[in-house]
């Protein structure tokens, strides 16, 4: 292809190509706001490690409510100048330029996370849905910090250095809820293979066109679920009453 030929035939061409890189530029947020957004999102590991030591009944008595609040903050914004006001004012500079987008369908981090929550806690029993959601929070932080940072090799929006970080991180997790409650030799392998998936999931959400905040745990909850069935049908093992808390 000659030079002459990359050159847009007309000015409504060039327009739609200003546009396109326009949109890109406004998509991502710098680097001290992801710093500052992942600072929040940490604050949510307080929810698998206080699950750890609650009923799944009392975990879901507070989540579902604020569940509940964030989805309707979330959607009211959408159409209430008055809540969207005060929204972008204390986290609009955490919001991505998509979460601001006023389709009902396209909710912003924080209402996908207590969401995620809410079905991890449902669907799975409390050591799997504790990982899973671990794996959320922390290497998805690693994977989005190391990524930004560090990131040259691309695929999609997302990096390889990204999706290493991710699941080098989710490995450190299980090993050491897995060394704190002396876990099963399945334990530590059903978290190392949730890890790996989780991050590929990761990797591949924007393709797939699923948030990742949901598709991660699931991922993982999923892969460490037939894990453990395949433990215990083959091998009589199981690792579901590793954290002994019992209600």
């Amino acid at each position: 292809m000659t030079e002459k030929s990359k050159i847009p035939k007309n000015s409504n061409e060039t327009k739609v190509i200003s546009k396109t890189q326009k949109k890109k530029r406004v998509e991502v947020i710098s680097y001290e706001q992801e710093i500052l957004r992942k600072g929040v999102h940490l604050m949510s590991l307080s929810i698998p490690v206080g699950y750890i030591f609650v009923s799944r009944e009392l975990a879901l008595y507070v989540l579902i409510p604020m569940m509940l609040i964030a989805l309707s903050i979330d959607l009211l914004s959408k159409y209430d100048n008055f809540v969207r006001k005060y929204l972008y004012l204390y986290f609009g500079r955490m919001l991505r330029h998509h979460e601001k987008n006023n389709d009902p369908l396209i909710l912003n981090g924080a209402s996908w996370v207590l969401i995620s929550a809410v079905i991890t806690l449902l669907f799975f029993p409390k050591v799997i849905a504790v990982i899973s959601f671990m794996v959320l929070i922390v290497c998805d932080i690693s994977a989005a910090l190391i990524g930004r940072r560090f990131g040259k090799h691309k695929i999609f929006d997302k990096s390889i250095e990204g999706t290493f970080a991710f699941i080098v991180s989710g490995f450190i997790i299980t090993w050491i809820v897995g060394t704190i409650y002396r876990a099963d030799i399945w334990f530590f392998i059903a978290g190392y293979l949730g890890s790996f998936f989780g991050g590929i999931v990761e990797l591949y959400s924007t393709k797939l066109k699923v948030d990742d905040n949901l598709a991660i745990p699931i991922s993982v909850g999923i892969t460490m679920s037939i894990v453990n069935s395949f433990a215990y049908y083959y091998f009589d093992k199981e690792f579901l009453d590793l954290f002994q808390v019992h209600f």
